[in-house]
């Protein structure tokens, strides 16, 4: 018999779980109706084992029911059976994993922190998974990999998931970004020779890098600009440029600076060729960067698979977001085959206490942080800034798409699971250099800049 054969049965489920029949002889509780799918799952659940376990006669059932009493009969199941891995697994669609080893890309950032030492600090292990993190040159390449199957799931920046899904910059392919990476951790680092140029006013005319098109660097490096009165386009250049040869393109003097990610800020100063003009952290404090992706396909076809790799990943970050695991972080993914940094760069950028390149000692803790959870309201703020510069134009079902995209209710789901605390809506409002974003209003929002290709 299968466990789901008959489980609404009357009797079966009201004797598993208590109730007030006069079969029962007062040994069992009220019978109470479960509010919510998880818990009437549970209870299917316990009355299928029941009926496996004691057999189909009715009156044999009761009659032992009657004479255990239900306090026994529990305590007898959960003796001899995993109750609760069961019910784990029922609702998680059970079964093992049905691809164990798999290729996920990463770039070499601090802000795949959580991609990274997830392999060597067991947490892919953990969930029955062989996960070969791969190091990738560009984000270009990270993406065609991805499209072409090469890798199974890839670290991308925030905004790649959206472009991918819409078809912008490449083939059109719907893709989830069901995690977050990491929230802030980038910076905009200026050449020594621009020490008395901390006014984006004086860049007219420089020439600065960022990692990807669609990137958080690249739509905050324009916000920062036409925020000072520059035009992105007009007054300045900005070329795409892989964050590995981000500091050897500013020794070299072919930029001026670059809006990059880490440790490349922090090795730009460690080498002595540029300092930390400002932190991203101080545009928009909390701001997402990277994330975990995979395609809709691999998440559908793959769906187990798919569950232990994302739950890998969320504990991973949560795990990194902890003060007190940054230095033994650092250590992990410091090492060749994964960043190739000195540990001591990592560990700055990791714990916060970092030297600016200019003689100040910072000590700023949530320099880079990590929070899993995938707002939708971040990927309707992304939305409006491909709109704003024309990446995208015409009508933007803002909503529609991030929703599609960024899958908060899956991510909360796990975090639950895992338990961790979810935010009780997928929506927030934010204030990004002063100006108040209402993801409510996207439109309007994108229509009130003064420098804008929209």
């Amino acid at each position: 018999m299968s466990l789901f054969d008959d489980p609404f049965d009357a009797d079966a489920r009201l004797h598993a779980v208590g109730c007030a029949c006069s079969t029962c002889a007062g040994t069992h509780v009220k019978a109470d109706v479960p509010d919510n799918q998880e818990g009437l799952i549970d209870r299917i659940v316990v009355s299928s084992l029941v009926r496996e376990v004691f057999g189909h006669h009715d009156a044999s059932r009761r009659h032992f029911i009657r004479e255990a009493g239900a306090g026994a009969l529990a305590a007898a199941l959960a003796a001899v059976l995993p109750v609760d891995k069961v019910m784990a697994a029922v609702k998680d669609g059970g079964g093992p994993v049905e691809k164990k080893d798999l290729k996920v890309g990463f770039i070499p950032i601090t802000c795949a922190t959580p991609i990274i030492m997830a392999a060597p600090m067991g947490f892919y292990s953990k969930y029955g998974l062989n996960v070969e993190a791969i190091k990738t040159a560009g984000w270009a390449v990270i993406r065609d990999k991805a499209l072409n199957k090469e890798y199974d799931a890839a670290h991308m920046l925030s905004p790649m998931p959206l472009a991918i899904s819409l078809g912008v910059g490449s083939a059109a392919q719907p893709y989830y970004m069901p995690a977050v990476e990491n929230i802030n951790g980038q910076a905009i680092t200026l050449a020594m020779k621009h020490k008395d140029k901390r006014d984006p006013k004086q860049w007219k005319g420089m020439k600065f890098a960022v990692p990807f098109d669609y990137s958080m660097h690249n739509f905050l490096l324009r916000y920062y600009l036409a925020e000072a009165g520059l035009d992105p386009d007009k007054d300045i250049q900005i070329r795409a440029v892989p964050p590995p040869e981000m500091v050897a393109n500013l020794r070299a003097d072919n930029i001026d600076g670059f809006l990059g990610p880490d440790p490349f800020n922090q090795r730009a100063v460690y080498e002595g060729v540029g300092f930390i003009h400002l932190l991203t952290k101080d545009l928009w404090d909390g701001h997402p960067c990277c994330a975990f992706a995979a395609s809709e396909e691999f998440a559908k076809t793959l769906p187990n698979t798919f569950a232990a790799l994302f739950k890998a990943i969320v504990d991973a970050t949560h795990y990194a977001s902890k003060a007190e695991h940054r230095a033994a972080i650092a250590k992990a993914i410091a090492p060749r085959n994964y960043l190739n940094q000195p540990e001591e760069v990592v560990a700055a950028v990791l714990t916060g206490q970092f030297d600016d390149g200019l003689g100040n000692k910072k000590s700023v803790p949530n320099r880079i942080d990590f929070n899993p959870f995938p707002w939708h309201s971040m990927g309707i703020w992304i939305l409006t800034q491909m709109k704003r510069w024309g990446y995208i134009k015409g009508d933007v079902d803002y909503k529609k798409i991030a929703e599609q995209v960024y899958r908060a209710a899956d991510c909360g789901r796990l975090m639950k699971e895992l338990g961790y605390t979810p935010p009780a809506s997928t929506y927030a409002k934010y204030t990004i250099m002063g100006k108040a974003f209402d993801p409510a209003q996207p439109e309007a929002y994108v229509k009130s800049f003064k420098i804008s290709r929209a």
